[in-house]
């Protein structure tokens, strides 16, 4: 123990390393910062000073990040997320704040719009190589991020703060992927959100499918129980493209998924199923449409599914679960 206090004591305070690990990234020398943020940060966290673990290691990230050294700085965030586990910290509003300081650090890369010769396509290549790792390196930090928030956290799902965040982060680098979106949406906290990525969205998918996307995050949400927030959500599109003077999907599936969340709101499983059936030709239209009508079914009216998350969607729901 002695040994141990008398590491304790030999370490200078965090804001030193800090400053002279400030100057060797500002004389561009990333790897060999990113060497000493690790092995500094270690000797910290060896000797339980966890709070000045973390500072250095934040202030190393959102440099690296900074300076679009993608790999270093997400390795760093990574290592940031560990210090919490290992410091067993509470996932509250501070140390969420401090997650999402380091992923806003996370660079935008903007891909060439129009190609020409040889030296465009290369810029092309080079751009959609830079592209990948961020999506790669920034989905691996939220998602450990989301992981440690389920341990430390209310949520056993994880933070709805990190859910929309990824939310959005996945929206922003891939937005024909709107399964995942709605996904970590509908664990989140913003429906308003939500509805303006989906009114961006309807401006971006193929023409007639934009009602798709809308029921599948109403449904989606029904799902999990939560009739409120997919209200909340359908009230949020029609109010955002009303104010865009833009119009609401006009289909027999908009039309379902009003009467649904009229229905829901009373003890009228035979109303339910009767519905099901009146609209079965635009409930087919996406298979993951009745594997969610069952899940309302059993939320809602305590109907019991013969196969439990499986099928399609169900292999999705748990791919997805641990991210």
């Amino acid at each position: 123990m002695s040994r141990e206090r008398a590491r304790r004591s030999t370490l200078p305070p965090a804001q030193e390393n800090i400053g002279k690990l400030e100057k060797v990234v500002s004389e561009g020398n990333f790897y060999g910062a990113q060497q000493m943020y690790k092995s500094v940060s270690a000797r910290y966290i060896a000797a339980e000073r966890y709070a000045e673990a973390l500072d250095i290691i934040e202030s190393g990230a959102c440099l690296q990040l900074q300076n679009g050294q993608i790999t270093c700085g997400a390795e760093l965030a990574a290592l940031f997320v560990e210090a919490l586990v290992k410091g067993k910290y509470a996932c509250d509003d501070e140390t969420l704040d401090r997650v999402g300081k380091i992923y806003k650090k996370f660079p935008q890369i903007s891909i060439p719009e129009r190609l020409g010769d040889d030296d465009d396509m290369q810029q092309l290549s080079e751009a959609l190589a830079a592209a990948k790792t961020r999506v790669e390196c920034c989905s691996s930090f939220l998602k450990a991020a989301l992981k440690w928030s389920s341990q430390f956290g209310p949520h056993r799902a994880g933070s709805p703060e990190l859910h929309s965040m990824l939310a959005e982060y996945i929206y922003s680098e891939s937005p024909e992927d709107m399964a995942k979106v709605s996904f970590h949406f509908v664990r989140g906290n913003n429906p308003k959100k939500f509805a303006s990525t989906l009114v961006n969205f309807m401006g971006k998918c193929y023409p007639g499918e934009d009602d798709l996307a809308i029921a599948r995050g109403i449904l989606m949400y029904l799902s999990s129980g939560n009739l409120r927030d997919a209200n909340n959500l359908l009230d949020g599109i029609k109010q955002q493209l009303e104010s865009k003077q833009q119009d609401f999907p006009k289909s027999d599936l908009m039309q379902f998924i009003d009467y649904l969340l009229q229905v829901l709101q009373r003890d009228a499983l035979p109303l339910f199923n009767m519905l099901k059936g009146s609209y079965k030709p635009s409930i087919d239209r996406d298979p993951a449409f009745h594997e969610f009508l069952d899940l309302i079914a059993e939320r809602f009216y305590g109907v019991q599914r013969r196969n439990p998350l499986q099928g399609m969607f169900g292999d999705i729901f748990k791919m997805m679960g641990g991210e």
